[in-house]
Formats: structure tokens, sequence, C-alpha cells
């Protein structure tokens, strides 16, 4: 077993929130220091497997809850990521696939940390999503309007949690800046002179009977339209930069974080240059004036010198262990090579105990995982971790009490009502189908655009016999994907099965009257 951590209890995290007044509103985070010993901060982040019909087994995605879904279909058009429109105009309906991960404890971190840049950016805390990319390149973007998709190697190989706030306070700046609304405009112009010049060039080609002036002309077409487009990316950047700061100084946080990563940035440009580049770099162009922007900025900031609370940096080595421990490609390397044999902090221990359970050896595992507990009784992620080795391994009726602590000390995460309903419907008793639906309800309660809960509720409304409320689920399904032919189906079968002038046959009546104005909307 690793070095033991030191035997000294901790309340660990303490989770303190009030429901949300309306449906479907994510609970504000917020810190209690107070009651802060280590950790007082708290949050919401959900889906979870929610998004397949399947749990993914270990080996598909090591422990985390992982769902490959492609991105939005909008594509290129759609995303300040502009590395493809460097090199060449893509197809937009061709969407780059994304390996997303929901993990609660992780967007929980970002979240808090990130809720006084969002206040000073006047965004809607609630109204900003968090998301996760299982990519161990370094990179962060915006898409689809305020949805800010952070690599999990950006969050990795960053050193400390200031350098991730800086990088989203610049995705913040991108946000605010509307440069998503501008962008597809820009793309198209672009586009449009690169035909033209091509058309140009291969009519000047043909008439000169010369096949090297058509090469020619079409290349200097393209060159003409990436460097249009470039120049105005890097517009966007440098205004980005300048939101990205005032956010920052209005926060009370300190813009050092941001100047450390355009230096970790500019040192490796030169290593990655040889395979293609870095991908940050790539699709966030890096200028000199951006850099000697930023580093005036934190020469003068009053807020320069500014320390974040302790719990973050604590947070952040937690995330960097998970994030290690989960997405190594070989957990003996966690165990042998990561960390050192004497490295007894909670973020290593955290990483072997993961590490053990990804190699299948509960016997090391389950006591690891005891251990935090017991040192951070009021944590909610280290019971969740232990309900999820249960589950996975297929000791369903023993992974439950793990996942109702996590639940109770926790309330408002949808991921773990979700993991907590999943375990009650496979342990096939059905004194659990009920509890399992009120589980699954309050998950879609704070995540309403996620399908994963229906998709349970199929399974637990079918063992039950209720066929009007499962019509319902599976109509909801329908019309969170867009399949309207299949919304209305289902829709009209629970309006006929659902007593008249119940809330789940005005819900259905909703869903055929809404699902072609929304479909229309998304296209």
């Amino acid at each position: 077993m690793p070095g033991q951590v030191k035997q000294k209890r901790r309340r660990g995290l303490a989770f303190r929130q009030t429901e949300p007044k309306s449906p479907g509103k994510r609970p504000r985070p917020y810190r209690d220091l107070a009651s802060f010993a280590p950790s007082a901060l708290t949050g919401d982040a959900i889906t979870l497997r929610m998004a397949g019909d399947k749990a993914p087994s270990q080996q598909g995605c090591n422990g985390l809850h992982m769902i490959c879904r492609q991105a939005w279909r909008s594509g290129a058009a759609a995303l300040i990521s502009v590395a493809l429109l460097l090199t060449s105009v893509p197809n937009p309906a061709q969407a780059r696939k994304l390996s997303l991960i929901r993990d609660a404890e992780i967007e929980n971190s970002i979240r808090v940390w990130m809720i006084p840049v969002f206040d000073a950016a006047g965004l809607v805390p609630e109204d900003v999503e968090i998301i996760l990319v299982n990519d161990r390149r370094l990179n962060a973007f915006v898409a689809g309007g305020q949805n800010i998709f952070i690599h999990t190697g950006l969050l990795e190989r960053s050193e400390h949690a200031g350098q991730v706030i800086g990088v989203l306070a610049h995705e913040t700046g991108h946000i605010t800046g509307g440069h998503l609304a501008r962008l597809p405009e820009q793309y198209e112009a672009a586009m449009r002179q690169s035909i033209i010049g091509t058309i140009i060039a291969a009519a000047a080609g043909i008439a000169a009977g010369r096949g090297d002036v058509a090469v020619a002309g079409i290349g200097a077409s393209q060159s003409i339209a990436q460097r249009n487009l470039l120049s105005f990316t890097r517009t966007q950047e440098s205004a980005a930069d300048q939101a990205a700061v005032m956010f920052l100084d209005r926060s009370g946080y300190s813009s050092r974080g941001l100047l450390e990563f355009f230096r970790i940035l500019s040192s490796q440009e030169r290593k990655y240059s040889a395979n293609g580049g870095n991908e940050y770099l790539r699709t966030h162009p890096l200028t000199r004036d951006r850099a000697k922007f930023v580093q005036s900025h934190v020469a003068n900031s009053p807020y320069t010198r500014s320390q974040l609370p302790p719990e973050f940096e604590e947070q952040h080595r937690r995330m960097r262990g998970k994030l290690i421990g989960f997405l190594r490609e070989d957990p003996n390397d966690v165990l042998t090579n990561v960390y050192d044999e004497e490295d007894n902090s909670i973020s290593a221990y955290y990483a072997k105990t993961i590490a053990y359970y990804r190699l299948g050896r509960l016997d090391r595992a389950v006591p690891m995982v005891d251990q935090l507990i017991r040192l951070y009784p009021e944590d909610p992620f280290f019971y969740e971790l232990k309900g999820q080795m249960l589950f996975e391994n297929g000791r369903i009726a023993q992974s439950i009490p793990p996942y109702e602590q996590a639940v109770q000390l926790f309330p408002w995460s949808g991921l773990l009502r979700y993991g907590l309903a999943q375990a009650m419907i496979e342990a096939n008793d059905p004194r659990l189908l009920q509890p399992a639906v009120a589980h699954l309800k309050e998950a879609i309660r704070f995540e309403p655009n996620s399908p994963g809960p229906w998709r349970l509720l199929t399974i637990a409304y079918g063992r039950q016999g209720d066929q009007g409320n499962l019509a319902l689920a599976q109509a909801e399904i329908a019309y969170l994907q867009c399949r309207q032919d299949d919304a209305q189906r289902y829709a009209e079968r629970a309006e006929q099965l659902l007593p008249a002038g119940s809330p789940g046959q005005r819900q259905a009546q909703e869903i055929m009257t809404s699902t072609p104005a929304r479909c229309k909307k998304k296209k």
C-alpha cells in the first residue's frame, strides 16, 4: 500500500446550497470560509454517464464518466477554434468528434473559481456551461454560445489554479465580445475570397496554357484568405486578453496566471512545431504584443500580488491527481513513476487509489478510499468514488450506501443522483424503483437538457408497468435529440395514457407543440 496519509481527521469539502428557485437552474456555488477545513466550496456539475444507453466499461472510459459525442453540428463556423480554417476550408457539417467527460468534483472546482469572473463579465454564472474534453493537448475554446470547453491536458499540465482561471477568463472575453457571432461571417468571407481567387487563378492558367500559373495563383489566393482570417482572429484574441485582465481585476484575482500560461506556450512553441504546432497557439494566435500587454498589466495592476484562497490550490492538486489517476494509459505508471513513493499528499494518494481501482485491485483500492473517507467524512466525492468502484465491479448492493451518502452531502448534484439511481435500478429490487425514479426526477430538474436520466426512467417505468410515463420519457428523449417524428408519436401515446389534466399529460402536449420550433431553431 502506498505511504499512509497522516491520520488527522478533516471535515473535507462542505456543501451548503439553497435549492434553486426555478427548475432547470444550477444552484449557485458559494464558499463558507467559516466552515472551511480545508475546503468549503460547492457547486454543481452534471452528466455523467447520462448521454449513453449503457454504463461505460472500465476499459473504455477508465472509470471517469465519459461520453464520446459529436461536436456541435455547426462545426467550424461555430467554433472560436480556427485550426482547420488556417489550412483548408472544412465542411461545417463535418464536425469533429469530441470525447467529453463530466465529473462533478472537477466541474465544481472550476465553477467556484470562475463565478467571480462570470459575475464581473456580466454573465449569469448558471448559464455558462463548463465542459471537459478528454484530450491531452493543451487547449480551451468556446462553442455553441456560453459553453466553455476545456481540454484535460490543459488542466493536468497547469501548475496552479491561477493559470486555469486566467485562461478561462480569456475564453469568457470571447463570450462577452460576441466573437462567436462574428466568426461565421468572417469565415464565409475568407471562403468566398479563396474560392474566387482559385477560379481566377485557374482561368489565368488555362488562358496561358500553363498549369504552374494556375497552381501558384491558387496558392496565393488561399494564403491571402488565410492571412485575413488570421488577422481577424488575432484582433479577437487581443480583445479577449483585454477583457480577461479587466474581469480578473474586478474579481480581485491576479493576472499572473494568464501571463505564466503565455510563457508556457512560448517555451513549448518550438517543441511542438515539429509535430504540426501547439493546438492552443494555432487556435489562439499568440503575438508579442499580446504577451507585452498582459505583462504590462501585471506590472501595474493593484491585484498582481493577490493570493488565491488556499482551498483553490488544494482543489487544483486534487483535480490533477484525479485526472492522472483516471486518464493515464497505464495505471501502473501512476503507481511507479508519476508520484514518488514517499509522496503522502492527498492528491497523490487519490491518484494511487484510482490507479488500483482501474487495475481491478479492489483489495487495495477500497481500503484506501475508506481511509480518505475517514479523513474527509463530509467530502461527497470520496463516497462517490467508492460507490463507483463497487458498482463497476459488480458489487451493486454494496455501492448504494456510499452513493446515498454522497447525495446526502451534495443533494443538488444530478451526477451523484444519477449514479445512485443507476445502482438502485441495477440492484433488481422492486422496492428501490420508486426511490430511483425520485432521484432521476431531481437530476432532470437540475439538468433538463440531458437525455441520460430519461433513459433510466424508461427502464424504471417499464419495470413498474407505467406505460404512460414510459411513453412520456421516450418522448422527452426524442425531443432533446430533435427526432421530431418519434417525439410526436411518443407524446401522443403519453397523452392518451396519462390521466386527463395531469402534469404528465400537459408535458406531453407541450412536447407535441414545441418540438418543431425547437428543432428548427437548433438547425
